[in-house]
């Protein structure tokens, strides 16, 4: 479980900074967020493909494999769309309702085991993430993008661990980035940005940072239940925090560091659980 924690916080540390990218990318360069989703799976798969086992393309043959690969495109998708028009805070706190229903799904759907203990870890993390964010829902309709990503993003993570015995890490993400990529591929095409260095730049990026976290992701859950790695999502708004420091200068105040603290905590704790 320590391995697997170290494999998360690394992936939630890559997510961020693909989403950080796609956000310069739509609110300074005036790219869509449908061409940010696109291109970030498109190019995603073509830096993986070259790694990818023959045997992948068998997985293609199975429905589960289309239906998860599906939801994480609308979920990528709903993130770029509240990210361009509503504030990071509120966008995060609806954001991760994902983690909270993963974690009920994981039990519910997977049968994985649950304790009271890590009932309230979750709980203890998530309210780290609403003391840090502090948000103010005004019911505003980027907020309703958030929710809507934050629920595709749950269900993406319990989809990932029903899935994790079907085939190889890279195999799973090879198929999740392909078929997302055509599926959003007539949208990316028909909102291309201006063609400069700094927008293929910051797309490339993009599409590295969610490649390599998604890919690190696939490996965490094939060596720990859904229920065990939930808390650790969390770890994503850490970084989230220092990318807002070191891109925008945003540092946190006194109770910033408070909720970082039960997030920290609430993930170390269910981490070195056993069960």
């Amino acid at each position: 479980m320590q391995r697997a924690a170290l494999i998360m916080f690394v992936a939630m540390s890559l997510i961020p900074l693909g989403d950080s990218a796609g956000k310069l990318l739509t609110s300074t360069y005036g790219a869509s967020p449908l061409w940010v989703a696109s291109s970030r799976f498109f190019l995603a798969a073509v830096m993986i493909a070259p790694f990818v086992p023959r045997s992948a393309y068998t997985l293609l043959r199975n429905w589960r494999i289309w239906l998860r690969a599906l939801i994480l495109a609308a979920g990528i998708t709903c993130i770029q769309m509240a990210l361009r028009t509503e504030d990071v805070a509120d966008v995060f706190a609806a954001f991760f309702i994902g983690p909270l229903i993963s974690f009920a799904l994981g039990a519910l759907v997977l049968r994985e085991p649950v304790t009271g203990l890590r009932v309230a870890l979750i709980a203890c993390g998530f309210a780290g993430v609403l003391i840090v964010v502090r948000p103010g829902f005004g019911g505003g309709g980027g907020l309703l993008w958030a929710v809507a990503a934050g629920t595709c993003y749950g269900v993406f993570l319990t989809a990932t661990r029903w899935l994790a015995g079907v085939g190889t890490p890279v195999a799973l993400a090879f198929t999740q980035f392909a078929i997302a990529a055509l599926a959003l591929l007539p949208f990316g095409l028909a909102n291309l940005p201006p063609a400069t260095a700094t927008v293929a730049a910051l797309t490339v990026l993009s599409a590295a940072g969610s490649m390599l976290g998604n890919l690190l992701l696939l490996y965490a859950n094939r060596i720990a239940p859904a229920t065990q790695l939930a808390p650790l999502v969390y770890f994503q708004l850490i970084a989230a925090v220092g990318l807002g420091w070191a891109i925008f200068g945003a540092l946190p105040d006194a109770l910033t560091w408070i909720g970082l603290a039960l997030i920290v905590c609430a993930g170390v704790v269910s981490a070195r659980l056993r069960r």
